[in-house]
């Protein structure tokens, strides 16, 4: 008898709902938590996460992105917010979500979106834990960055890609 493969799981996507914001904003702090202990220090995490504990300002930033939700069940297990048309601001997925395929599943969405919106190319400041994902993605590092982060200072990178442009009526 063959083994079987093993099952993928299966995502969802939707918009942001404001019901929404508590949730994700436990996801951002889990995410940075314990996915970034081999790049960043107590401290530097501790100051990163911070950004979630205003939860109405942390909303009001999802809100005025565009932010997609990943689900698995009907609960959200990530999302990624495009600033502007050209930036991935924000990408985090719950730890136990992690690698299996909702980071990759959101980016994909933005760069489609974008694309059609006329972008030409999409940057993201890349964390020292994201850097190699957005690599795989055909992301290229541009610049190395340090920033204040709630009194911390915190390494990141800005990467870019560039995207095909979205054409229309297609066969």
């Amino acid at each position: 008898m063959t083994p079987r493969p093993q099952q993928q799981q299966t995502f969802a996507m939707r918009p942001l709902l404001p019901d929404d914001v508590p949730l994700l904003a436990e996801i951002f702090r889990a995410s940075i938590e314990e996915l970034t202990g081999e790049d960043y220090s107590d401290a530097q995490r501790e100051a990163w996460a911070s950004a979630a504990d205003d939860e109405d300002e942390f909303g009001q930033r999802l809100g005025r992105e565009l932010t997609l939700v990943a689900t698995h069940d009907g609960a959200a297990v990530g999302f990624a917010a495009l600033a502007d048309n050209t930036r991935i601001d924000m990408l985090y997925v719950h730890p136990a979500a992690s690698g299996r395929g909702a980071g990759a599943m959101l980016v994909d969405a933005l760069e489609k979106l974008a694309a059609a919106r006329a972008a030409k190319e999409l940057t993201v400041e890349a964390s020292d834990s994201a850097r190699g994902f957005f690599e795989k993605r055909g992301y290229v590092a541009r610049t190395r960055n340090t920033v204040s982060v709630a009194g911390e200072w915190l390494a990141n990178t800005t990467m870019s890609k560039a995207l095909a442009p979205q054409q229309r009526g297609a066969p």
